[in-house]
């Protein structure tokens, strides 16, 4: 007989279920500024709709209480600070954590269909016995013979990460999971195969490079990385482009051929099956959520060089094959690449900046990806490099292309301090980077010929962002370039030069 996990997020002991039970701890709220504290008092009564007096003996457990009934009537109001879409905004992941795995659903029996809805970033649904696909009818059977010929619908999910996020989300195709014992529900196996499967969504915001990474393939990395590539994928929103693009990694994650789950109206049979991706925090692998308690990032990193390290070697043969050039020789100063935007966050003094890294000592490059750039040369370019510099937005997602050790300068715009953080510094800080934030000044921004010197654009960011996702993209994120005060940004260039000759030194006498 078939059963059925369903494993939600628990109000703890003592509490009643409140209607907002994504609400963060009260550690990290304590952490996070809360903006506009008017009607704070109509969320407590929300929250908070039975405080009794205390006992003098319970006074302090009252105080903390209270605290934390304070703490939680705030957020509402911090998340709508928050950016809503895109990779350039901010995102709630960091407030409410994310998928612990393992979960007790990866343990669950045969025959079983057990489905994991505690994280706040994605359900994950794990089938254990005779799985089989049905496209037709947008569905994944757990065919069980004892069951007769009844057929239950046991689970509905949206097999992509931003389960928060309802505008995205309804433009994933939905799956449903079905436990059958009916052969006519149950269609026959054309294709057999011997290994588990993973079913997850290339839709969504696919196309914008950070969501690429964070939402789909360090997810997928996570979630595989146990079957040691003898799994097969199944994708729904198939996408030739994706499957160029990302090929040569998604190789080094399975041994197998991808499968066009709505593409062609074919039964896949597969003794397990998990639906959706595991996901941690953001572009980062938290060993103590994996299932050997030692794969990390780095893991990560190294797979990526193992993915890509064919196809440079064929890009440098194929240079000097038309150049007719010997391999050149090892550069002697330390080389320094420059992330170069077009249209907005562009820095309009770029070339200044490169003439001041050549100064200081670096071999000076400048990088502009494009949306078509295939990723193994930026891969190369980056991989090669001691250090790198960009403004904040989706294309500092390559920092995962640098080498731990190196420098990543995130050049921090107006109005972006908290996503710039938790996006790529934090993440290159857990990858071993030597992550410096350049904070600009209002003098270093567009926005301060746009606006008096005391409007809260250029003085109050945060008061700008607590108005909206809307006007944050409009003035912040489209509305600004950078002219970089190259007296004060040389002085974080010549530190990352200093790090690195000290580097090169203890390597020399390593």
């Amino acid at each position: 007989m078939v059963k059925h996990h369903l494993i939600h997020q628990q109000p703890k002991n003592g509490e009643e279920a409140k209607p907002f039970s994504n609400a963060p701890s009260l550690e990290t709220q304590q952490s996070i500024k809360p903006h506009h504290h008017d009607h704070h008092l109509l969320f407590m009564d929300h929250y908070c709709p039975n405080i009794r007096k205390s006992k003098p003996k319970l006074f302090r457990l009252f105080f903390l209480f209270v605290a934390l009934c304070v703490s939680l009537s705030f957020a509402p109001r911090i998340l709508g600070f928050f950016y809503s879409i895109g990779a350039d905004d901010f995102d709630i992941e960091g407030l409410f954590g994310a998928n612990r795995s393992p979960t007790q659903c990866s343990s669950a029996a045969n025959n079983t269909i057990c489905c994991d809805r505690t994280g706040f970033r994605s359900d994950v649904c794990y089938m254990r016995g005779d799985v089989r696909t049905d496209s037709a009818s947008a569905s994944i059977v757990l065919h069980d013979p004892s069951m007769g010929n009844r057929s239950t619908q046991s689970e509905l999910i949206r097999p992509y990460t931003r389960k928060w996020e309802t505008s995205v989300m309804s433009t994933i195709d939905e799956l449903k999971l079905v436990s059958s014992g009916d052969n006519n529900r149950s269609r026959r196996c054309d294709v057999v195969h011997e290994v588990p499967a993973v079913v997850f969504s290339t839709g969504g915001y696919t196309g914008n490079v950070y969501h690429e990474f964070n939402d789909g393939i360090v997810p997928l990395f996570i979630t595989s990385r146990q079957f040691n590539k003898k799994v097969v994928f199944v994708i729904v929103e198939y996408h030739s482009w994706w499957v160029t693009k990302y090929g040569d990694v998604v190789s080094r994650l399975s041994d197998y051929p991808l499968i066009d789950f709505s593409g062609y109206n074919r039964t896949h049979c597969f003794p397990e099956a998990i639906v959706g991706l595991q996901i941690h925090d953001e572009l980062s692998v938290d060993p103590k959520r994996m299932r050997d308690n030692r794969t990390s990032i780095l893991d990560f990193r190294a797979l990526l060089d193992e993915a890509y390290k064919p196809r440079v070697q064929s890009l440098v043969q194929e240079e000097q094959t038309q150049t007719q050039s010997p391999a050149p020789l090892l550069l002697t100063k330390p080389k320094l690449t420059i992330i170069s935007r077009n249209g907005s966050r562009a820095i309009t003094n770029e070339r200044e900046l490169a003439a001041l890294g050549e100064r200081i000592g670096f071999k000076v490059v400048i990088l502009r990806p494009e949306r078509t750039t295939e990723l193994a040369k930026i891969y190369r370019a980056l991989n090669s490099s001691n250090a790198m510099i960009g403004v904040h937005g989706a294309a500092m997602t390559h920092f995962l292309f640098m080498r731990p050790g190196t420098v990543f300068i995130q050049v921090v715009p107006l109005g972006t301090d908290w996503a710039a953080s938790n996006y790529y510094g934090d993440p290159a800080v857990k990858m071993g980077l030597r992550y410096m934030a350049y904070k600009i000044q209002p003098k270093e921004s567009s926005l301060y010929g746009e606006y008096a010197k005391d409007d809260p654009v250029l003085r109050n960011p945060e008061s700008v962002n607590a108005k909206g996702w809307e006007m944050t993209k409009r003035v912040y994120l489209d509305g600004q370039n950078v002219n970089l005060d190259l007296k004060r940004f040389g002085k974080r260039l010549v530190r990352a030069y200093e790090y690195l000759m000290v580097l090169k030194q203890r390597r020399l006498v390593d």
